[in-house]
Order: structure tokens, then sequence, then C-alpha cells
């Protein structure tokens, strides 16, 4: 297993995003859960200092990273349980519930504060 740091280039953040998507599914107790979580923390902190998302509603934001990681909305509904309300949440129907925040921040890697900012339902 490869000993992690703080990510300090866009060569690392890019290595790290990868070994992420390898073990985004590792079981809780292994050593590949650890490796995920830790990757997990030092992802964000890099992309809070680098990247700036202010501008960007909670929804574009999560389809933004869906676009980032390869995901369609069914990997979302895998997570969350629901592929009717993802697809709601994601047409602007159905706003985004708490639980959805917590496991959408989660595989996302998206700040919690970054998708509870207000936005308009259509």
């Amino acid at each position: 297993m490869k000993t992690w740091y703080f990510i300090e280039t866009e060569e690392e953040y890019d290595e790290a995003m990868r070994r992420f998507e390898v073990i985004r599914f590792a079981e809780k107790g292994t050593l590949e859960y650890r490796e995920k979580i830790l990757l997990g923390h030092i992802i964000s902190e890099y992309e809070n200092r680098t990247y700036h998302f202010e501008e960007v509603d909670p929804i574009e934001f999560i389809k933004i990273r869906m676009e980032d990681f390869g995901y369609k909305p069914a990997d979302l509904a895998r997570v969350y349980g629901d592929k009717g309300t993802v697809s709601k949440v994601l047409n602007y129907k159905q706003a985004l519930s708490l639980n959805m925040i917590r496991k959408f921040s989660e595989i996302l890697r998206i700040p919690v504060d970054a998708l509870t900012k207000e936005y308009q339902l259509k």
C-alpha cells in the first residue's frame, strides 16, 4: 500500500483520484477502507485549497462531479436507493434531502456546505 501525504500538485491529485476510484467501495474495517477515508480527506483538502466552486449551485456541482468521475444517475441511485428521486433532484423538480446531501457528499467528494446552498426548483 502506498503512503499518502498532503496533495501538492495536480499530478498527485490525479493519482489520488485514480486510487480512490479503485477502492471507493472498500468494506468498512479493511485497510482499503481506511485508505479510502484518508484519500477523501486529502483530496477534499486539496480541492478546497485549489478550486473555488462558490458560483455553482448544488445540483450543477453534483453534475460536474458526476462527469469528473464518470458517474451516471443510476450510480447515485445505487448509493441513495431511489432512482426516481435522484432523477427529480437532478432535474430541479425536488430538493436535496439531508440524507442525499450526506451520501452525495461522500461519493462525489463535495463539501457538505456546498450542497446546502439554496437553489431554485423548476
